[in-house]
């Protein structure tokens, strides 16, 4: 590093300017993932191998079965990991290429979808869902709700659900099993599916189904996780006139090159999909059956119901290229799929004074606040969510980081290891990204 020295020819004095430690772009504006030394983007591959000792730590105490870790940086991959084991009953060892079960980290494929539409011309934001699909017109609200027969009573809501709100989970709609008490009672009587193991039926008819249904408030004035981006999956169907896992297919994982990315999995990639994990009474890892009823292996089913909350099973490295498309600003390898600007309304807050936890929510991604940024050293204004089944993803634009941490239990009450892991990504970074 070399010290400028600015001499005052007349005053006689000196000033010495220490520049700001930062690294270069060390690869094109928009790269396609590849692995490298960690140390070609600024990072240190001793620092990130501090991330050992603590995952296998959390495996040797019987906390986790196994764990995938995949860190890239300027479109670098730079650790891609896997540790301990798939198969605790056969002792075979968790491979890289696993895939899992992602559940909701689906919604941010599906958001992103519907914004390939968006950009084409096909609807506005602030569109009321109902004028594509009628089953949504004159939305009404729970006002009283009797749990002892699961009766309920209305009032006609303010205002019509707007497209933006089913993208930023504002819109009322909740979630079966995991909602609110009205909404898991009602959903059940109704036979409305989450979208995990549920593979017979059709979007079509299910979402219909939910339009007859109260919303749990009224649409904009809370934030509350649930089926919105199944019926923004729904929407995708109607404005494109292909199934949703038609439409993602020929627009997103072909073109991106996401092999190992499917709804139900051929019987060719069946072997590589991971077990599934649960706790006992003393929060200790064993293997699980079913969960609330929902058979293990549903995505190896001949499935005809496409949820696009939670219906995905994918790998690390090809949701990493999601990822890094998204950080490129909307192309990789060579394709266009969104313009920068859309890529920046998507990534904006969206909720306005609404909160996500200590979050706001843009359109598909939760986006970390001033306040979330100083409790770990993710920046503002990184995205992320992650799945039902202990896995999560970050993008930090400003330090060019795309990182997931995948493990495949649930319950978890040992989800503070995905906390850990930022700040192991994080302490390895040596040198500060440069300013943009």
């Amino acid at each position: 590093m070399k010290t400028l020295v600015l001499t005052g020819l007349m005053a006689g004095f000196f000033v010495t300017v220490t520049p700001k430690i930062t690294v270069a772009q060390t690869t094109s504006a928009n790269p396609i993932l590849k692995e490298a030394a960690a140390e070609t983007v600024g990072m240190s591959t001793s620092r990130l191998q501090r991330m050992d000792g603590v995952i296998n730590d959390y495996i040797a105490k019987g906390r986790q079965a196994g764990v995938s870790v995949l860190v890239a940086r300027n479109g670098r991959i730079v650790y891609h990991k896997a540790y301990g084991l798939d198969d605790m009953q056969a002792k075979t060892a968790l491979k890289r290429d696993a895939i899992y079960r992602i559940a909701s980290q689906t919604k941010a494929i599906t958001s992103i979808g519907l914004m390939l539409l968006f950009e084409e011309g096909k609807f506005l934001l602030d569109e009321p869902i109902s004028r594509y699909i009628p089953a949504f017109k004159s939305p009404k609200v729970v006002d009283k709700f009797n749990e002892k027969d699961t009766t309920f009573t209305t009032v006609p809501a303010k205002r019509e659900i707007t497209i933006r709100q089913l993208l930023t989970h504002t819109s009322g709609i909740s979630y079966p099993g995991i909602g609110s008490k009205e909404a898991v009672a009602m959903y059940a009587k109704y036979g409305i599916p989450s979208g995990i193991g549920t593979p017979a039926g059709t979007l079509e008819d299910a979402m219909n189904k939910l339009g007859a249904l109260p919303l749990v408030h009224q649409p904009g004035e809370k934030w509350t996780y649930g089926l919105s981006v199944d019926l923004v999956g729904r929407l995708i169907e109607v404005l494109s006139g292909q199934s949703l896992d038609q439409f993602l297919r020929t627009r997103l994982f072909d073109p991106l090159g996401m092999q190992d990315t499917y709804f139900y999995l051929p019987a060719a990639r069946q072997d590589r999909l991971t077990k599934v994990y649960t706790e006992d009474a003393e929060k200790m890892i064993q293997p699980m059956s079913a969960q609330g009823g929902i058979s293990a292996d549903y995505p190896k089913m001949a499935g005809t119901y496409y949820s696009g909350g939670a219906g995905l099973s994918s790998t690390l490295y090809d949701y990493a290229i999601f990822l890094q498309m998204m950080l490129n600003g909307g192309e990789y390898n060579g394709k266009r799929f969104l313009s920068p600007t859309t890529v920046r309304l998507i990534t904006t807050n969206q909720i306005g004074d609404l909160n996500q936890g200590n979050n706001k929510f843009g359109l598909g991604f939760a986006i970390t606040s001033e306040k979330s940024a100083a409790q770990l050293p993710v920046s503002q204004g990184s995205f992320d969510w992650g799945g039902f089944f202990g896995t999560t993803y970050w993008v930090d634009p400003k330090e060019g980081i795309v990182a997931l941490i995948y493990t495949q239990k649930v319950p978890n009450s040992y989800g503070d290891l995905s906390d850990k892991f930022k700040v192991l990504v994080y302490q390895a970074i040596t040198q500060l990204q440069a300013p943009k």
